[in-house]
């Protein structure tokens, strides 16, 4: 039947049946929580208005939806640069954490020098930061075979213990002059600079889509990303080929925990200037939310990442006009996460169910 030759051929097309899998998983986080709104006592439709007038209705609500974005994108890069090897880093948050923590040390023990220099230098010491800690379960798991996901949750909590040891009351980079759990400000030299007025919007969202990009062109279009994807798909056949499975696990993780102290290192140079125990409020937690929803793809993640800004920012003012707790946000990251998770095996049986009963005739 000609019906169903064009239903196998849309569900054998993997790029189309991934982006159909986005949309669906969006309406349908949308759907579950109009229905929650509606049986706790809310007007879903005035809800979900001001959840978007929130994050476009004013300059500084847009700002702070591209803010949001930034750590987003970033931190969905790295998830999905080490889910296309096959590996599955929930550790973002830690190396968000320990990036963070390299760049606000950098940025206030360097004194006023050529902005450019000291931000670099505070970048750098970020990204080679959350580098260790990726490069860390990646040597655990190549070595050891220690899997990649008991290692970062276990290196997620000792980072917080570390940013916290860091900046309480003993702590060797505590501010002494002030009574709150933090760190010095940074040097106003090591600040990124903000670019649209009344706002906290900085040069950092440039950084983050040129780094998709970057990251786009290594994955698809260099001899690495092909190793890495090779490796991710069938490990054996990769082995087989010549390519080594240890050398690109180790390499991955730690090319993934790089764009997550990127993150941190970001956050802390353009927005809080300092650093708090818990300065990330779960943005590596989320980014994996952000990169299943992008298709694990950096370009798809561009546009998953704003969605999650305008979730994030938009939520405050819902809170604000209508009451809703903004951790309802939280319970559409989870559907659309459930919704991903549920598509895969329910797409394998749809392509076998095609399979077993189409006999490739067309009328």
């Amino acid at each position: 039947m000609k019906k169903k030759f064009l239903y196998s051929t849309f569900i054998d097309n993997d790029s189309v049946f991934a982006f159909v899998k986005a949309i669906l998983a969006v309406f349908f986080a949308f759907f579950v929580v109009y229905f929650i709104l509606l049986a706790t006592g809310y007007k879903p439709l005035p809800v979900f208005a001001a959840l978007f007038k929130g994050a476009f209705g004013s300059r500084r609500g847009f700002g702070e939806t591209l803010l949001s974005t930034t750590p987003l994108l970033l931190g969905g890069l790295g998830f999905a640069v080490a889910y296309r090897c096959g590996l599955f880093n929930i550790g973002l948050e830690g190396q968000i954490t320990m990036g963070g923590i390299a760049a606000a040390f950098f940025g206030f023990i360097i004194p006023e020098i050529n902005p450019v220099i000291h931000v670099s230098i505070c970048i750098i010491a970020g990204i080679v930061a959350g580098g260790i800690w990726g490069f860390i379960p990646g040597y655990l798991k190549a070595k050891f075979g220690v899997h990649e996901v008991i290692s970062v949750i276990m290196l997620n909590h000792i980072a917080f213990k570390i940013a916290a040891y860091l900046v309480s009351m003993q702590g060797p980079m505590k501010d002494k002059l002030d009574d709150m759990p933090a760190s010095p400000f940074i040097s106003g030299s090591a600040k990124i600079i903000r670019i649209m007025d009344r706002t906290r919007l900085h040069w950092g969202i440039f950084l983050a889509v040129g780094v998709a990009v970057i990251i786009w062109l290594l994955l698809f279009r260099m001899r690495l990303g092909y190793k890495i994807r090779a490796v991710g798909r069938n490990p054996f056949a990769a082995e087989a080929s010549g390519i080594s499975i240890k050398k690109h696990i180790v390499l991955t993780l730690a090319i993934s925990g790089a764009l997550g102290g990127l993150a941190g290192a970001v956050e802390i140079l353009g927005v809080h200037y300092r650093l708090f125990a818990a300065f990330s409020p779960g943005y590596g937690f989320d980014a994996i939310a952000v990169a299943l929803l992008g298709m694990v793809n950096p370009l798809g993640i561009i546009a998953s990442a704003f969605l999650f800004g305008i979730l994030r920012s938009g939520s405050v003012f819902m809170q604000a006009m209508y009451g809703v707790n903004k951790d309802m946000v939280s319970v559409i990251t989870a559907i659309i996460v459930l919704f991903m998770g549920m598509s895969v095996p329910i797409g394998i049986m749809l392509k076998n169910r095609i399979k077993r009963n189409s006999n490739g005739t067309v009328d």
